[in-house]
């Protein structure tokens, strides 16, 4: 595997702000969207890209309207055929968040793995799911059953934690057990509270667990919900907490970062965090 490795990540808004618009031509719209920007990377020698959160829709959870369990599909299924030709030609790994129908009436929030050949390499279903006010995503996503899967991709060793999950520092570490050396965050978050946490807990998760983190938010107020303005700020940050790209708050947005995989070596070189944990002193952290 390459020591550095050029990664990207995807922030957009949605283009159709119009809720009576049948399900699948407000999807399409977003993939069609999406796909210049696809291209775009590829043609910077992206090698690993990741895509927001459910990014072939709005973020359809401040509704309970059963009319989005439409825009579900199984994983592998049609999307990742659809985007696998774009991993192959441009020998660029992909990680593509979208809403999984397991069985009829049983839905995910997931993340499906591309390998730079288009090979499907695996998949992660969201752990934690919120219910809140203008975030009803227990109406529409069951918690995850996968645990926290590392992919070995072309290039690195990738996890994924999707939106909510950033709030639980015990995935993160899951992943960073399993061998994780970026983790990809996609996510759909508005401004508010989340946004003083947004560049606050994604740093410590990386370093505390010495790798590399890539933060995904889309941009833009999505109609007919305006739960408030999705703040973008897209960005990655290194196993020392820095910041390395930052996207803006308002734009679509390719962020693209050279990350240097030889930096977790020397990090951890330091902080010897793995070496001086002690799970045996941990039992509380698994009493329900």
């Amino acid at each position: 595997m390459p020591e550095t490795v050029r990664c990207g990540l995807i922030q957009c808004a949605n283009p159709i702000n119009d809720e009576s618009k049948p399900v699948a031509e407000i999807a399409e719209a977003m993939v069609q969207k999406h796909i210049p920007m696809i291209e775009q990377a590829g043609e910077k020698g992206v090698q690993i890209l990741c895509l927001q959160e459910v990014f072939n829709g709005p973020y359809f959870c401040p509704s309970q309207d059963a009319r989005w369990y439409d825009l579900a599909e199984p994983v592998p299924g049609p999307m990742v055929e659809r985007m696998a030709p774009y991993a192959k030609k441009y020998e660029m790994v992909m990680i593509l968040p979208i809403y999984e129908k397991a069985m009829r009436g049983v839905y995910y929030n997931t993340a499906a793995v591309l390998d730079a050949d288009g090979t499907y390499l695996g998949k992660y279903r969201k752990q934690h799911i919120p219910q809140v006010a203008g975030f009803w995503e227990k109406f529409f996503f069951k918690p995850g059953n996968g645990g926290y899967p590392v992919f070995e991709t072309r290039y690195a060793k990738i996890g994924v934690y999707i939106c909510y999950d950033r709030h639980f520092p015990e995935g993160a570490r899951c992943l960073g057990l399993n061998g994780a050396e970026i983790v990809f965050n996609p996510s759909a978050t508005v401004a508010g509270l989340s946004q003083y946490l947004w560049k606050l807990e994604q740093p410590a998760h990386a370093v505390a667990n010495g790798y590399y983190v890539g933060a995904i938010n889309r941009v833009g107020t999505e109609a007919p919900w305006n739960i408030g303005k999705f703040y973008g700020t897209s960005y990655f940050v290194n196993p020392r907490g820095e910041f390395v790209a930052t996207g803006s708050e308002d734009d679509d947005e390719l962020i693209v970062a050279d990350l240097d995989l030889s930096l977790i070596d020397e990090v951890r070189s330091t902080w010897q965090f793995y070496r001086d944990r002690r799970p045996d002193a941990y039992d509380e952290i698994v009493e329900e």
